[in-house]
């Protein structure tokens, strides 16, 4: 134990020598949450302008569809003339326009809403017309029913349309906090996380292969310390150095940077903590196959960052084709993010055992691969 304790303390002293080293394992994650912040950090909710061109006169029915659409939430309407609405549009001074057309009003007495003449104009598409449609159709259709029960006496939709109108019922109205952009920023960070996390892990596990190269293993190697101390050091300093990472994270979407993950943070912490044992037991199979730390970055960069896309750290993972979908379920990335999706929609902690399982396998499996691997290479002539 005195032996570990030394080696942990030697390891972790080498490291933080040099101030590139905290920016390396501590910067990068802010780094991560800052451009999640950015992706994803617009919570605005913008009011479309809309403007009015009332060719029906002074009908009641046609004002009163105006001051429905007035009453829109996030509208803002501008009362104007055909050709200055087309120029506003073009203009980009307006969003869409409403033309009600002469005859509104009469086609909605006779219950006809298919004749009601209501022309609407805009050069951005469905995603600013579908909203206000939306609700002038079921408000037309309204009054139209009105106009059809009632068989064309005036008198009789009069009256039905004034108790329409009086709306002698009370609907109370909330607004609910549209939380989707908290959620995608911590899935986001959450990805970029595991990125530096597989990193800084390899980084870490290159520490054997340098000492290796530097004859500073041999060196050990005729001490009292063992080869398996030395590599059960490397792995807890790997795994304090990430738990680091993990809570320091976590701190700083919490408290500076005021991310609602939608998820207790408790909850994250463990399903982080189990990818990091995964990205330990990668890097020390990488370390274990490489043969120098040139090869062993190559190896890296070969394996980290195309299976971080493929599982969606960079984007979110419902864009990719169902191919690479199923290619990312034999990647450990893709089950702790698919564990944060789904804590993230309501899945309490205890029904995600399989993942957690799928986690603690991948790390075992590359561990025991490792130390296969570690034990038949009897090649040391490489480093001496």
């Amino acid at each position: 134990m005195k032996d570990i304790i030394w080696l942990i303390r030697k390891t972790l002293r080498n490291t933080f020598r040099s101030k590139s080293s905290w920016l390396v394992y501590l910067g990068l994650p802010i780094v991560g949450i800052m451009v999640s912040t950015l992706l994803y950090g617009s919570t605005n909710v913008n009011t479309l302008r809309i403007g009015i061109v009332n060719n029906d006169g002074n009908q009641v029915i046609t004002q009163d569809a105006i001051k429905f659409i007035e009453g829109l939430n996030q509208i803002k309407i501008t009362m104007t003339d055909e050709k200055s609405l087309r120029g506003d549009i073009a203009a980009s001074k307006l969003d869409s326009g409403l033309i009600f057309n002469q005859g509104f009003a009469d086609s909605l007495r006779k219950g006809s809403p298919g004749e009601a003449q209501v022309d609407i104009v805009s050069v951005k598409g469905a995603q600013v017309t579908a909203y206000v449609k939306s609700m002038l159709q079921n408000y037309i259709g309204n009054v139209a029913a009105i106009g059809k029960g009632t068989r064309g006496n005036p008198a009789t939709f009069d009256k039905l349309y004034a108790e329409y109108g009086a709306q002698n019922f009370k609907l109370d109205a909330e607004t609910i906090e549209d939380t989707s952009n908290q959620k995608d920023m911590t899935y986001q960070t959450i990805g970029f996380l595991a990125t530096f996390m597989l990193f800084s892990a390899v980084n870490l596990s290159e520490l054997i292969l340098k000492e290796k190269e530097s004859r500073t293993f041999l060196r050990l190697m005729s001490s009292p310390i063992s080869a398996r101390t030395y590599v059960l050091s490397n792995v807890i300093v790997n795994v304090l150095i990430m738990t680091l990472q993990i809570v320091f994270t976590l701190i700083m979407m919490k408290n500076v940077f005021h991310i609602d993950s939608g998820v207790p943070y408790a909850q994250l912490f463990p399903v982080l903590l189990l990818f990091a044992l995964a990205a330990v037991g990668l890097s020390l199979l990488m370390v274990a196959f490489a043969k120098s730390t040139a090869g062993a970055g190559a190896v890296q960069n070969l394996i980290i960052i195309p299976t971080c896309m493929l599982s969606g750290c960079f984007f979110p993972m419902n864009i990719m084709p169902d191919s690479i979908q199923k290619i990312s379920n034999f990647l450990p990335q893709h089950w702790l993010l698919d564990a944060i999706n789904k804590l993230q929609s309501g899945e309490t902690f205890g029904n995600l055992g399989l993942h957690f399982a799928i986690l603690f396998g991948f790390a075992a499996a590359f561990a025991l691969i490792a130390i296969y691997r570690f034990s038949r290479n009897n090649d040391t002539r490489m480093f001496v």
